[in-house]
């Protein structure tokens, strides 16, 4: 073994050390366990890069899933991430991240070729996607089975690293029967988490999830309208927007961020509605939900798109203001979080035509 991975690399050189690490994950101390995947994070996928030695080390990792030392629950070697888990389903989070590395730039029949998607790559990386390309199926068949773990943790993990491997276009034919998996899972129940992870994925996978509009649970509703087949359905906005009426209370639904969300729910939520909506006045009511909540560090993600969509032509000088766009200036100007030391808002300003200002913005009302 010595040898093989002699010739491998990773992102500090000679990935000869590897092996070290893999047997570490199964050492008899749990902190010597973490320690050893923090090593691999930081060396395999170093700050998500592929390398020759990431697949050899992905096939180790989901061979030794089911070894009862992955069943030791400990914190991770980072000090940002302080949950409690078991080392099976840190391994699963991992894996997760490897496949959704090995996913850049893969669009529909990127399965076969390996050519614009990938420009700028050099050699060494384009093999090593292709690589970690290649070892999906073998990483879904060691994952799968833990879609039904009786651990909560381990069953979110596996889950959030199956929706990432199951939107590969080599594994289309597995969908159906992950998803009759999920299906029977959101039938018999379970916490608000379950249910809505269990949406999330079935709508990333292309799956129907228009029976779940009317979950009694707002939480559920809302990930199964951001279903990319809710795009054009009526009731998915509605709830969408319905959802928007009180971002804060959106926010808390998972103390915990669900795994298939980046950052807080209201920015995903704000998201589908802007590319769903046509009208900007029919998303006053949210706007003017989001706005307090809002500030110069969330622009990029609410009130910048917010004034795009409201002024998508440009503001032009000498015209009045529509009603819906004096009330979201009005909003935003009022918004002391809105006006600190941070420049990105100023992009979002000019794109639009809008002075940089606050008080010449206010003397447009």
């Amino acid at each position: 073994m010595a040898n093989k991975w002699d010739t491998l690399q990773h992102a500090y050189g000679s990935a000869e050390d590897t092996p070290r690490y893999l047997r570490q994950l199964l050492d008899e101390d749990p902190a010597v366990q973490a320690e050893a995947l923090g090593m691999l994070d930081m060396s395999v996928l170093h700050q998500g890069s592929l390398y020759s030695s990431t697949p050899l080390a992905a096939l180790f990792v989901a061979a030794i899933l089911t070894h009862p030392r992955t069943l030791a629950e400990h914190e991770s070697f980072f000090p940002w991430d302080d949950r409690p888990r078991p080392l099976r389903a840190a391994l699963l989070d991992w894996l997760g991240q490897i496949a959704d590395s090995a996913s850049y730039g893969e669009g529909p029949g990127s399965e076969d070729e390996y050519g614009d998607e990938l420009d700028g790559e050099d050699e060494d990386e384009l093999e090593a996607i292709r690589a970690c390309r290649n070892i999906r199926p073998a990483l879904y068949d060691a994952l799968e089975p833990f879609l039904d773990d009786p651990h909560p943790d381990t069953r979110e993990a596996a889950l959030g690293t199956v929706t990432v491997l199951l939107k590969a276009p080599d594994l289309a034919e597995l969908v159906p029967r992950a998803a009759h998996r999920l299906r029977n899972a959101l039938a018999a129940g379970g916490s608000r988490r379950a249910r809505s992870s269990a949406a999330l994925a079935l709508g990333a996978w292309g799956q129907d999830t228009t029976s779940l509009l009317n979950d009694p649970d707002p939480a559920v509703r809302a990930c199964a309208a951001l279903a990319t087949g809710c795009v054009h359905t009526p009731q998915a906005t509605a709830v969408l927007l319905e959802a928007l009426q009180n971002p804060a209370e959106a926010d808390h639904w998972f103390p915990d961020p669900l795994p298939q969300i980046d950052g807080w729910l209201r920015f995903t939520l704000l998201k589908a509605v802007l590319e769903r909506v046509d009208a900007f006045e029919d998303l006053i009511p949210a706007a003017m939900a989001l706005i307090p909540l809002a500030s110069d560090y969330t622009v990029d993600r609410d009130w910048g798109p917010l004034l795009v969509k409201a002024f998508p032509t440009g503001y032009s000088p000498g015209l009045p203001l529509s009603a819906a766009q004096g009330d979201l200036l009005r909003a935003v100007t009022a918004n002391d979080k809105c006006w600190g030391n941070i420049g990105n808002k100023f992009r979002w300003l000019r794109e639009v035509g809008l002075p940089d200002q606050r008080d010449a913005i206010r003397a447009l009302l």
